[in-house]
């Protein structure tokens, strides 16, 4: 099978695109021939270096977290699912090739109102922003949420998420990016470049504070995330794209009694995976079938592009997903 492979870490010029062994599915996996995979900030960090894989550094290492297509192969003890079901999902790696192996529990069934060519938009954004917002952060009808990046493929999916379930959401964007982020339904849209979003958020709630803040940038916003949260409320970081390091004042978090909660996907044991992803796939993916929730896709390329599908993430200039054609 044809794949993406890193065969050493750096710039964009070491990703390659050749054949390799395809993967064996064990008794409970299934082998799924893709169709697409999606671009995620991982992939350029993995490039780098900076964020492998969990457990043993594979001999030949094919980024990609997330996939859509069919099942070609059933392990031995797979009963949930049959060949030439159309499926989506997230793995730890693997995914940028023309096959891929997961657990049978880690599949999502495509719903009825996406195509199988735009399903890859899916999993590991909506995932990502649902685990956060909802299952740690416990994010509900008539709640408020500060998300971070907005017009990101988390923070779009984190839009239409509080939307679908009755909450309230502030988002914070580029000038360029607020009217996308207003058109999926952000109740409060502050533009970073000229605007301090503390200020923006005590503003939209009286004082209050919000109850979640979902935070991908990292460094200098933690101290205003704290500002930005209610009494008893919860920060969650998901990704540190600004900075890795910060600094706040303990005096300004102890009296809001408030949790600040680091979290990855990725590197979870494969049974917190497989909850995670259960509770996504009962409370969420109907979602998308009644209109609530949609891929936001911005830009296709070929799996022979992925060099220019990475020096365009790194610009920041997407809204919602990148997607990789596979086949």
């Amino acid at each position: 099978m044809r794949a993406v492979v890193i065969p050493e870490y750096g710039g964009v010029d070491v990703l390659e695109v050749r054949d390799v062994p395809a993967p064996v599915p064990g008794p409970d996996e299934v082998l799924v021939d893709v169709v697409c995979s999606a671009m995620n900030r991982a992939d350029l960090l993995q490039r780098m270096g900076l964020y492998p894989a969990p457990g043993r550094k594979p001999d030949i290492e094919i980024p990609g977290l997330e996939f859509a297509g069919t099942i070609a192969e059933l392990g031995g003890r797979v009963t949930g699912w049959s060949v030439g079901d159309e499926v989506m999902g997230i793995t730890s790696g693997g995914a940028k090739a023309e096959q891929v192996v997961t657990h049978e529990r880690m599949l999502q069934r495509i719903p009825a109102s996406v195509t199988l060519r735009d399903a890859a938009a899916i999993p590991e954004v909506f995932m990502t922003a649902h685990d956060a917002l909802m299952t740690q952060g416990g994010l509900a009808s008539g709640a408020t949420a500060l998300v971070h990046a907005g017009a990101s493929g988390v923070g779009t999916a984190a839009i239409q998420i509080a939307k679908a379930i009755g909450a309230r959401i502030a988002v914070t964007c580029s000038t360029s990016k607020v009217a996308a982020c207003t058109d999926l339904g952000a109740d409060l849209v502050v533009d970073y470049t000229g605007a301090d979003f503390a200020e923006a958020v005590k503003e939209w709630t009286g004082g209050r504070g919000v109850d979640v803040v979902l935070d991908v940038i990292g460094g200098d916003y933690l101290a205003r995330n704290i500002a930005s949260v209610r009494i008893q409320g919860r920060i969650i970081q998901v990704g540190v794209m600004g900075a890795p390091m910060a600094t706040f004042g303990l005096g300004a978090l102890l009296p809001k009694r408030a949790a600040l909660i680091g979290t990855v996907l990725r590197s979870r044991p494969i049974e917190q995976k497989i909850d995670a992803n259960q509770r996504f796939c009962a409370e969420l993916l109907p979602r998308f079938d009644d209109g609530s929730l949609r891929p936001v896709i911005d830009s296709r390329f070929a799996l022979d592009d992925i060099a220019e599908a990475h020096s365009y993430m790194a610009t920041n200039a997407n809204v919602g997903k990148i997607l990789l054609d596979v086949s």
